[in-house]
């Protein structure tokens, strides 16, 4: 019965998804074009949060705590952990007073109503995941954009989604160029719990329903005093602990 459920919910879920992305596409083109960069993030923002809240549609509730601990007029350098493809609205929704851009493959910036084009225009950056030096550098183009504006850079280092929840190997490289290229950048964990679950039918079709999603932003960790791989470290296990997935107190 559930899954029957499921299924008619799901339905109605993708059918309101692809209405608001369809809608806030030329929004977004005629905001850029017309007012720029400012009227446009606005559009984005509220774009994110009603793809968030269309999770209601699912029963699904979504929380968001410690959003008290978000610094502000400083470029931040968010740490998420990576559980879903809806990941990225939560983090819009949580930092959308600190511009916030992600580090995106570039296959993303095509063809995608609304997604595309924020990609494109909104300040994120674009890899190619087969280019290691262009990866690179589009990341330290980015470290450099927040440390100019005091803007914010979500970077999901897992790589891939844990399908499971259970926090995969932070991988450094990406991480270690927001940092060089962002040295006054304050680091800030995003945890992300129950996003996994969304996917408990084996895919994107049906989605699972009745969950209640955590969205947590811990204390920024301090980069004064430890190494860039150190830094790494503390973010990762600061965000298993808040997971359940570690027993050691930091």
């Amino acid at each position: 019965m559930r899954k029957i459920l499921a299924y008619i919910l799901s339905a109605i879920y993708y059918s309101i998804f692809t209405i608001i992305l369809l809608i806030f596409h030329p929004i977004q083109v005629i905001s850029y074009n017309l007012f720029g960069y400012t009227a446009h993030k606005k559009v984005v923002d509220l774009m994110n949060f009603l793809l968030v809240y269309n999770m209601y549609t699912l029963f699904n509730r979504s929380s968001f705590y410690g959003l008290e601990h978000i610094p502000k007029n400083k470029p931040l350098i968010i740490v998420g952990n990576h559980q879903s493809m809806y990941d990225i609205s939560p983090a819009y929704v949580a930092f959308k007073k600190n511009h916030v851009k992600f580090i995106s493959k570039i296959e993303l910036a095509k063809k995608i109503p609304s997604i595309s084009y924020n990609l494109q225009k909104g300040g994120s950056a674009l890899i190619d995941r087969k280019n290691g030096q262009q990866s690179i550098q589009e990341i330290s183009k980015l470290g450099k954009l927040i440390e100019e504006k005091n803007f914010s850079a979500c970077i999901y280092p897992e790589g891939t989604r844990s399908r499971t929840g259970i926090l995969k190997s932070f991988r450094p490289g990406g991480f270690m160029a927001l940092l060089n290229a962002s040295p006054s950048a304050l680091v800030v964990p995003f945890v992300i719990d129950g996003n996994y679950k969304l996917h408990k039918f084996g895919g994107m079709f049906p989605l699972n329903i009745g969950l209640h999603l955590k969205y947590t932003v811990l204390k920024p960790v301090e980069r004064d005093g430890i190494t860039d791989e150190e830094l790494l470290a503390l973010v990762e296990k600061r965000i298993k602990q808040e997971l359940g997935q570690s027993s050691t107190a930091l």
